[in-house]
């Protein structure tokens, strides 16, 4: 179930992703496969050759991409993946505003 952002947001977060940018969304999940986990963060571009290549310089696979909505691919990231990779991308305050070092 996810919770804790707005239309506008999500808008926003597609329009990046139309536009062929790397766009990242933080909202609030809960998910019993996943106990610990209280939030999860987005990261997607319809330029898939982009969006891999991103992947990959944070060890993630290809294969890990969500390619349920062809306008919309994206890659999960939750837990410690998701700390380690939100830091080393500068994003401060990921449920807000995505605001950058």
């Amino acid at each position: 179930m996810a919770f804790g952002i707005n239309r506008e947001e999500l808008h926003e977060w597609k329009q990046r992703i139309s536009r062929g940018e790397i766009a990242f969304l933080t909202h609030y999940w809960l998910d019993d496969r996943f106990p610990g986990c209280k939030t999860v963060t987005k990261v997607g571009c319809n330029d898939l050759t982009k969006l891999e290549n991103w992947g990959r310089k944070h060890r993630l696979k290809p294969e890990w991409i969500d390619r349920r909505k062809p306008d919309f691919p994206h890659y999960d990231l939750f837990g410690k993946i998701q700390e380690e990779i939100l830091n080393k991308e500068g994003i401060l305050n990921p449920l807000g505003m995505q605001a950058k070092k």
